[in-house]
């Protein structure tokens, strides 16, 4: 079909891609949690952008390119992890606000003025483009299921692309939705917020190490 190959095997991959965890989708269910499904679906929107220009770049062969420079790889690698690294902290920072916050209405102002200076798209987008595993990634596993012989294989990673969007967007609103319970909760219990919002904090610096650790 349109010179993809064995079309039923990239789908059953790409569930499974798709439901790992990572920043991306750790990022839109905390600010879908935090600030509900419209600025959830912002954040998702700069994922979706940051995704398209993964995979265009990757269609261009500039994942190859980083896969042989060790230098551009390390670059790229060590600006996402300071990227990660720098939100990780802002996390932690408002958590421990929080757990020092024995007042509601501090606790509130604290969040509130977190949340004014944030932008989730631009967040979101520069955290899905600071990730040269990703782009690595989806050469590899792109290239398995483009026919070689195709006359136009841009237009096999389109269809590719398409269903890895597909499978982003379904994942994402379940996160989003699932956020907006979480969001009351949190506005019950402010023990429950500042947790959560340190297990963020965490999985950030852990995402930022792993990234740091990442060969091409």
């Amino acid at each position: 079909m349109l010179g993809v190959i064995d079309l039923p095997t990239y789908l059953a991959g790409l569930v499974l891609i798709v439901l790992l965890p990572g920043p991306n989708s750790l990022y839109v269910l905390s600010v879908a949690a935090r600030r509900g499904i419209r600025t959830g679906y912002t954040a998702a929107a700069g994922v979706w952008c940051g995704d398209t220009v993964l995979m265009t770049l990757s269609a261009a062969g500039v994942a190859s390119l980083l896969q042989t420079n060790a230098v551009l790889f390390g670059i790229v690698k060590y600006a996402g992890a300071g990227y990660l690294t720098w939100l990780a902290v802002g996390m932690l920072r408002a958590a421990r606000s929080m757990w020092r916050s024995r007042r509601e209405a501090v606790a509130e102002s604290a969040e509130t003025e977190s949340v004014a200076g944030e932008r989730p798209f631009r967040r979101a987008l520069v955290i899905s483009l600071f990730n040269p595993k990703a782009i690595l990634f989806f050469v590899a596993f792109f290239v398995q299921f483009v026919d070689p012989g195709y006359a136009y294989p841009a237009l096999s990673f389109v269809v590719l692309g398409a269903f890895a969007q597909l499978a982003s967007v379904l994942y994402l609103t379940a996160l989003i939705f699932s956020g907006t319970r979480l969001a009351a909760a949190f506005r019950r219990r402010k023990r429950l917020s500042a947790g959560a919002t340190s297990a963020a904090g965490a999985l950030f610096l852990g995402f930022a190490v792993k990234l740091t650790l990442a060969s091409a």
